[in-house]
């Protein structure tokens, strides 16, 4: 099977493209330089922009609890010198990620189904590509369980969930670019992967902290399955990007 490799054309972006133009709008710009280091307009534009930013409030907020049990696991916690608010943040974030991985996974899935290589071989092992993703589907349940049994509402979007739903709203485009190919929506999964993976261990560590045994020991095998994820989209890219071996099978 061929690796997918770019391919040249009419690119007519660069500066070369049009040297004399390039010359004379280097030749403003050494004009220009000494006289306006930083244009009125620019200064303009800084002023403006830290204004809003003087003026903004918070992302958002972690909803209190509409139960009476979330009331009283808050108020424990509390007392016991922890902060149930951020965990619930940081459940709401690995909660969006999660949503966002699994449609991203759907994307890619699609894509290798649609693109075959020469020899008819699919580019990426399609049969792990659907372990993977019923595997972040079943993440998202279990964050969305733990939320409901912190006494939390899964369906609120709190400060992190708000913040990585923009983070990885560019990954998932990428990969429904129906321009992209296989090795670059790949890039956009690691990406993906990493992040995820690193999430994994802030949860982990949260539920350490705050004493949550068993949602740690749940945490901890979600981390263990990211890690495998990492690895093997690591090893799929790089098998596409400099022929490296094929990876080993995935572990399920």
């Amino acid at each position: 099977m061929k690796h997918q490799q770019p391919r040249m054309g009419s690119n007519r972006t660069g500066v070369q493209m049009s040297p004399l133009d390039a010359r004379r709008m280097h030749e403003q710009h050494v004009e220009l330089a000494p006289a306006a280091p930083q244009s009125p307009a620019s200064a303009a534009t800084s002023d403006m922009r830290a204004r809003y930013v003087a003026d903004a409030g918070p992302l958002g907020s972690v909803p209190p609890p509409g139960s009476v049990k979330g009331v009283l696991n808050t108020g424990v916690a509390l007392i016991s010198g922890n902060s149930p608010q951020l965990l619930l943040d940081k459940l709401g974030e690995r909660l969006a990620f999660e949503r966002t991985a699994t449609r991203i996974l759907d994307m890619l899935i699609t894509k290798v189904r649609s693109t075959r290589g020469d020899d008819g071989e699919a580019l990426v092992p399609l049969d792990q590509l659907l372990t993977m993703r019923e595997q972040e589907a079943g993440h998202f349940a279990l964050v969305a369980r733990c939320i409901e049994e912190l006494g939390g509402d899964s369906s609120a979007q709190t400060p992190g969930g708000d913040l990585v739903g923009m983070e990885s709203a560019g990954l998932l485009q990428v990969i429904c670019d129906p321009r992209t190919t296989i090795v670059q929506s790949l890039h956009a999964l690691l990406i993906s992967e990493m992040a995820d993976h690193y999430g994994w261990e802030i949860l982990v560590a949260l539920a350490a902290t705050q004493k949550h045994t068993a949602m740690q020991r749940e945490f901890e095998l979600a981390l263990e399955r990211e890690a495998a994820h990492l690895q093997y989209v690591k090893a799929w890219f790089e098998r596409h990007t400099l022929g490296a071996p094929t990876a080993p099978e995935f572990p399920h």
